[in-house]
């Protein structure tokens, strides 16, 4: 790699490094926001209409994750022209979406000297899907726990006294 070549990347680095610390701040504080506004919305559900309730709130909440994702890619595209990387806004997004989602099927190449700084966008994008992947993860195992999914019909009262038994002979723990 000759003098000129690295230098070239020390600036792929110098861009793609903030850009990667600012994506994962937003991404965590939109995952945040999410989080609170689903707690809000199924504290008070009702059990007799939660599978569809759940089904739902997932779907929502997968919708404003993408939606997140989305606004992430555009910031790297909103880089990508501020630098001259790319010739219009179009294809910045275009490629900006395609590097973060590693389909690199678009037909949009970065300069030689920012090639680096796309893959590294594609290392964002797996951090990003990665938390994304987590939380979901985590939102289906508290609003759905394992011990609870079996289908059994609508709660009655004296299932619901039982269940409660349980958890006050278990210091709170459901056995």
């Amino acid at each position: 790699m000759n003098g000129e070549t690295a230098l070239a990347w020390n600036g792929d680095w110098a861009w793609s490094m903030p850009l990667i610390v600012v994506t994962v701040i937003f991404h965590v504080i939109g995952l945040g926001y999410i989080n609170a506004k689903i707690l809000d919305r199924l504290g008070t559900r009702d059990r007799r209409h939660f599978l569809f309730a759940f089904a739902l709130v997932m779907g929502a909440t997968t919708l404003a994750a993408t939606v997140l994702h989305g606004f992430e890619a555009c910031i790297w595209a909103i880089a990508y022209r501020l630098l001259g990387a790319l010739p219009d806004g179009r294809g910045a997004m275009l490629y900006s979406l395609s590097a973060m989602t590693t389909y690199g099927h678009a037909n949009i190449f970065l300069a030689d000297h920012w090639q680096l700084m796309g893959a590294l966008e594609a290392l964002n994008g797996m951090i990003l899907f990665g938390l994304t992947t987590a939380f979901l993860y985590g939102m289906i195992q508290r609003l759905w726990p394992v011990e609870k999914r079996q289908w059994r019909g609508p709660p009655t009262p004296d299932a619901e006294m039982k269940i409660i038994a349980k958890r006050d002979k278990s210091d709170g723990n459901l056995v």
